[in-house]
């Protein structure tokens, strides 16, 4: 079987293209379906020799992100072998470079996973992006991160963030106060992405100016959203014609995303979910791109990805 030995100057250096954990070069093993073996300064790869070839590669990749001054995590170590995997030639430099917002106070935004990476990217070059998966992927965080960069850059003049208000187990009309009071609850997940990005004083001042916009879908009725990046959050909560209704009031200058999940519909029984529809309508449009996440892609505490995982398998049994 063919072999490749890589040799580094320490130790220790080669321990930091493994984020630390050599326990790492099992996953390597398994994704590219390599025998890896190491010690000291060096590792070697035995396998078929086009396997043999991305395991080096990897290596290449993560070498080179590390000699630039990048401090290589076990995001970006799994990017450089998913990247391997897929046969995509972006450098995980370009993970580790990507970086929104930020100030003294708040951490950049960045992305952790090649969708995450691929879905900013999208945002970027595309007119209508949906952001399709489970929870905890960061759909929701990183649009609004995208819109708000966009805002503070001048790319656009205003951002809009919405939600249907579809109860989830609980009657809206049961829940205490008045209308803005009983659907604030529904709109909080969008104040709370803000609130982490921006300080609090500068997010409400920017409401009040009316730079931001957080309110129901329905009240988009009617509109026609100018210069701006608006994001549809919980999408697997509309109906199609709320999701038409809500497609069509883009105006010049407008950018949208659309996030959900289609496994969480709340809808009542026999109403086909919006985003569904769209996902089998608008594949083929021009400027529309759909970025879809999987069970890898949860950035949430560890536990997430798991339980979203035995959910998964339990329904695919029942079906």
């Amino acid at each position: 079987m063919p072999e490749q030995k890589l040799e580094y100057e320490t130790a220790h250096f080669l321990q930091a293209l493994f984020a630390d954990d050599l326990s790492l070069s099992k996953e390597l093993e398994a994704s590219l379906d390599v025998r890896v073996t190491t010690r000291d300064a060096w590792i070697k790869f035995d396998g078929e020799p086009a396997a043999v070839e991305r395991a080096a590669a990897v290596m290449g990749d993560l070498e080179s992100a590390r000699r630039g001054g990048a401090t290589i995590s076990k995001e970006a170590f799994r990017f450089a072998v998913e990247s391997a995997v897929a046969g995509d030639s972006t450098p995980v430099a370009e993970l580790l470079g990507y970086r929104l917002l930020g100030s003294r106070g708040r951490q950049a935004v960045a992305p952790r996973t090649r969708t995450q990476l691929s879905y900013l990217k999208s945002m970027e070059a595309n007119d209508v992006v949906f952001g399709v998966g489970p929870a905890g992927t960061g759909k929701t965080y990183l649009a609004v991160a995208s819109a708000v960069a966009a805002l503070k850059d001048k790319r656009v003049g205003r951002l809009v963030l919405t939600r249907p208000a579809v109860e989830a187990g609980e009657a809206l009309g049961f829940l205490p106060g008045d209308l803005t009071e009983k659907i604030l609850p529904y709109l909080r997940p969008l104040y709370d992405a803000l609130y982490d990005m921006l300080e609090p004083e500068e997010v409400n001042r920017m409401i009040e100016r009316g730079s931001i916009e957080i309110a129901p879908l329905a009240y988009m009725r009617g509109r026609t959203l100018n210069n701006a990046a608006i994001i549809l959050d919980e999408a697997q909560n509309t109906t199609g014609e709320q999701m038409l209704m809500f497609l069509t009031r883009l105006g010049e200058g407008a950018r949208c995303v659309v996030t959900g999940d289609p496994s969480q519909v709340d809808l009542r029984r026999g109403v086909t979910s919006g985003l569904r529809e769209a996902m089998g309508v608008l594949r083929e449009v021009d400027d529309v791109d759909f970025v879809e996440f999987g069970r890898r892609d949860v950035v949430r505490h560890r536990v997430v990805g798991a339980i979203i995982e035995a959910y998964g398998a339990a329904r695919e049994k029942s079906v």
